[in-house]
């Protein structure tokens, strides 16, 4: 039987209790589907998947502004990052928003009919770049913590996501038929639409402090959803000794949103150093990283848990790169 998961083994859904069965339930009911994949394989970690889908659910899908819109963000995300299948999915949801039509442009490869969409699903592609001009918003400015926390929900996701996943969404790659993607959007479609209520999802959260939260979040339940994600992942630098620490942090500060090249020499020796070996390019090219890096890293004590907590590592420093250029920009607007 084919598997969507690469180099780690998620228990199955039926057998989750404590946090990781709340989460479940919580998806189930908000997001449509009862046990999507990008999630399962962060539940060896609970720790990270409950603020995962916090951020996820109180951005894409409670924060303020269209379903249409932060799925054309999160689209751009998912294709500057080169995630092809967070790219599918989020073609399928907009079917279930019902923009057919500018679903099936998109998965052609064309540009969206109305200036108003091109304008968003640039944006999100920007967001890539540390630093790169995202203002004048191409949505309205009290919206912008919602899309703000869409967008780097999905440079985390999109990561995971290649590290962890293979490309298919649907068995066989049956989304790349127009007939299964419509399908697949119209069975979403009462829940996509269906309002959900912000604050949620905190409920599955340890105790944040709300001054832990961005400025960008406005004291909206996205921020502490942000926070709690950035602490949880930053604990998977553990396995990191202080050098492999600093190279990928130091890294990271220097880097400018570009994807390596092929022959790129920054990435070290997978015999040499094989923690820095999955964690660096778990932020830069999580496509690239192969069965043989992680074989060359795992020990009798690395569990599917480290390893997931090791590549959330990688993610989220990237993310964290981009998330402190945003405040950066509001800090200089403010002053």
């Amino acid at each position: 039987m084919t598997t969507p998961f690469r180099c780690t083994e998620p228990l199955p859904p039926r057998s989750a209790t404590g946090t990781v069965a709340e989460v479940y339930a919580q998806i189930a009911l908000d997001f449509g589907i009862s046990e999507p994949v990008t999630f399962v394989v962060l539940s060896s970690a609970p720790e990270l998947l409950a603020p995962t889908w916090a951020l996820l659910r109180e951005s894409l899908i409670a924060g303020a502004g269209s379903r249409t819109g932060k799925e054309l963000a999160a689209l751009g995300v998912s294709m500057a990052n080169k995630c092809p299948f967070c790219v599918d999915a989020h073609t399928v949801l907009l079917h279930a928003t019902g923009d057919h039509t500018l679903a099936e442009r998109l998965a052609r490869g064309e540009r969206p009919e109305t200036e108003e969409h091109a304008r968003v699903l640039a944006w999100g592609q920007h967001t890539r770049v540390p630093g790169a001009a995202l203002e004048p918003y191409p949505f309205p400015r009290e919206h912008a913590p919602a899309y703000l926390g869409t967008a780097l929900t999905f440079h985390f996701i999109n990561r995971t996501a290649s590290a962890l996943l293979t490309e298919n969404l649907l068995p066989a790659g049956a989304q790349r038929f127009r007939a299964v993607r419509s399908l697949a959007g119209r069975t979403l479609a009462r829940t996509v639409r269906r309002p959900a209520r912000p604050g949620t999802s905190l409920q599955l959260l340890d105790p944040v402090d709300p001054g832990e939260a961005p400025a960008w979040a406005q004291g909206t339940p996205v921020g502490i959803a942000y926070a709690a994600l950035l602490r949880a992942a930053m604990r998977g630098a553990g396995p990191l000794d202080a050098d492999d620490h600093d190279l990928v942090e130091q890294t990271l500060q220097d880097w400018d949103g570009s994807h390596p090249p092929l022959a790129w020499d920054g990435f070290p020796d997978r015999r040499e150093r094989p923690g820095a070996r999955l964690a660096l390019p778990a932020a830069l090219a999580p496509y690239r990283i192969t069965d043989e890096d992680v074989t060359a890293w795992r020990r009798p004590e690395h569990t599917d848990h480290c390893l997931v907590h090791l590549v959330a590592y990688g993610a989220l420093v990237a993310v964290d790169r981009i998330e402190s250029a945003i405040c950066a920009q509001i800090i200089q607007e403010a002053t």
